[in-house]
């Protein structure tokens, strides 16, 4: 969006502020849409995980704002497209999954929504529709004469997700190739079923989302719009969400509570506003005047940081626990109950657990070899002690309160083991 577009409805303005505009098909067009207060948009969601993780947390929150701004969200859940797999930003085809893998996954993910938008019947509360309702029943033929022929090879071979593929050599299967006319073909029928007229994403949808929009055209349908996010990174290039310790997930069972704020709390003194903007519910002011804090003062920022994204997504109550494990572990060196605990059974303690072992059966290292390199770096730490032997065992004298031993992984990763 350009500095120069000044957007008088209330969802283009939060969009614009907040730094989750990237490109836009048509600004003034949308902008009229989004004040007549009829705008429906959606994002679709592949069922390729149990879970999703917090790089799809910026396409939660665009529906979010979406909803507090007058208009209706809708979260699209792809039990029929997971089916096909989406070669946008891949160099080789998606593991298919079987339908049960699917419908399971499906339900893990709708779980992450509830606390960010309002579902119901009423004109501007979320649905959650499944594309399988649609895109199972298909006849191949009805759509090769109805839709197919609405398609231009040409336009679709120019698209980077194509493109790329091909310069490099990589295979594309005739099955992936097909994904960008069942999402276009999503667009025209939630037009059909809600009245949907915008579709949003990452950039790297904006080909799909405008095929869309020329299947709509082409089919007769009222104008629709497209508007992507950028490509959200971290300060060191990473893409959002993928970390050296894995995913960071937005279900509690497989990421806890305590990890989610730590990795919030984690942020780059450069992330922080950028961050605040598009991940809490934060005023702008306020946002202005935490990303502003000189030196080390930006701490107590990203403390905010860690509170407000935790609280939206696990509840304030889940909040105020992980922002006092961290305090207790980090500013009076206590062991707090909340961190993550592994129970091993006492017998190792009484012979002697390895210490490399104990690390990897921790989670904090995903071999020995690599608890080996973390030692020669003076990286691996138990109770709070450096960790210089790699013959090292650990028995029962090490064990605190609790019958537990802390093992901590620089100065922000501790898990605790248990005896049981």
């Amino acid at each position: 969006m350009t500095d120069a577009f000044q957007p008088r409805s209330d969802f283009l303005r939060v969009m614009q502020e907040r730094g989750f505009v990237h490109q836009c098909s048509d600004l003034s067009g949308l902008d009229d849409k989004a004040r007549s207060g009829t705008l429906a948009g959606y994002i679709g969601f592949d069922c390729t995980a149990p879970s999703l993780h917090v790089g799809n947390l910026v396409s939660i929150m665009m529906l979010h704002w979406l909803q507090e701004t007058g208009g209706k969200p809708i979260a699209l859940m792809g039990g029929g497209t997971t089916m096909v797999g989406d070669p946008s930003g891949k160099d080789e085809s998606r593991k298919l999954l079987s339908l049960g893998d699917i419908d399971a996954n499906k339900a893990g993910i709708r779980k992450a929504f509830a606390r960010f938008m309002r579902f119901g019947d009423g004109k501007h509360d979320a649905v959650m529709p499944d594309n399988a309702d649609w895109l199972a029943k298909l006849n191949y033929i009805e759509f090769l004469r109805d839709v197919g022929r609405h398609f231009s090879v040409n336009r679709m071979l120019a698209m980077d997700s194509v493109r790329l593929r091909l310069e490099r050599e990589h295979e594309l299967t005739f099955l992936e190739f097909n994904y960008m006319c069942l999402q276009a073909y999503d667009f025209t029928e939630l037009n059909k079923r809600y009245g949907v007229t915008l579709q949003m994403g990452g950039s790297d949808q904006w080909g799909n989302i405008v095929t869309g929009i020329d299947l709509g055209r082409r089919m007769g349908l009222e104008q629709l719009y497209a508007l992507t996010t950028p490509l959200i990174t971290m300060a060191s290039g990473a893409k959002m969400g993928k970390t050296a310790a894995g995913a960071i997930w937005l279900d509690e069972t497989m990421l806890a509570p305590y990890d989610y704020w730590q990795f919030w709390r984690n942020a780059d003194d450069a992330e922080v506003g950028r961050f605040l903007r598009l991940f809490t519910l934060l005023p702008l002011d306020e946002i202005r005047r935490l990303e502003s804090l000189p030196g080390a003062e930006i701490n107590e920022a990203k403390k905010i940081l860690a509170n407000e994204a935790t609280a939206l997504l696990h509840g304030p109550a889940a909040a105020e626990a992980a922002a006092e494990t961290a305090r207790q572990t980090f500013e009076e060196g206590e062991l707090a109950d909340s961190l993550p605990t592994v129970d091993v059974p006492g017998s190792e303690f009484d012979v002697g657990l390895g210490a490399l072992t104990a690390f990897v059966r921790a989670g904090l290292v995903a071999s020995t070899g690599e608890a080996r390199r973390q030692i020669r770096g003076g990286g691996l730490r138990i109770n709070d002690a450096t960790l210089g032997d790699e013959k090292a065992l650990i028995t029962r004298e090490a064990l605190k309160s609790g019958g537990v031993v802390k093992l901590s992984l620089g100065r922000k990763k501790h898990v605790l083991l248990r005896a049981v």
